[in-house]
């Protein structure tokens, strides 16, 4: 497969995964997929910051939260994001300094 062909593919795939995490899941919680698969959609957006860095393209965690999210981080909390309890907020602590590091 050609390398043009396979960045076009897998950036298809990143589309979908965003549509499907901000569109059609919106009732998944962050907590949870960080506790269940060691990821969550602000790490899907720090990971855009850091290819945009890296790349010499300043980007902020706040701007690329936005563009992840099509909205401020704030206006997600207030529609989508719920109280999580104390027992997911501490398998969160783990899940955390496990794949992002100290928390």
């Amino acid at each position: 497969m050609p390398t043009q062909t396979e960045i076009e593919l897998q950036a298809a795939a990143f589309r979908r995964l965003q549509k499907h995490l901000m569109q059609d899941r919106t009732d998944v919680q962050n907590i949870d997929m960080m506790n269940l698969t060691g990821f969550c959609r602000n790490c899907l957006s720090r990971w855009y910051q850091e290819a945009a860095n890296e790349r010499g393209i300043e980007m902020s965690k706040d701007e690329a939260r936005e563009l992840f999210y099509g909205m401020t981080m704030d206006q997600w909390k207030a529609d989508y994001q719920t109280e999580a309890g104390d027992a997911k907020k501490e398998a969160f602590k783990t899940a955390f300094e496990e794949n992002v590091g100290k928390v």
